[in-house]
């Protein structure tokens, strides 16, 4: 189980399924969402990076750096 940070945001691609360590579905499962895009990363600010994720049908978001170590990446 990796905690999610820039270096490990550079090697996902579009599909790949991550698990939140925290948040459970109801019936205990951990909550998945699948990465729906390229990942944007900064050179001026090295620690920085923004993902796009998708959860369901219609629920999008971006994941951050501040949000990353909440999420791990699926095996």
């Amino acid at each position: 189980m990796i905690t999610l940070n820039r270096t490990n945001v550079e090697t996902l691609r579009h599909g790949q399924i991550l698990l939140h360590t925290q948040l459970t579905n109801r019936d205990g499962t951990p909550l998945r969402a699948r990465v729906n895009g390229r990942p944007q990363l900064w050179v001026t600010r090295p620690d920085s990076f923004r993902l796009p994720m998708k959860h369901g049908l219609r629920h999008c978001f971006q994941l951050t750096e501040q949000t990353g170590h909440s999420w791990i990446v699926s095996e």
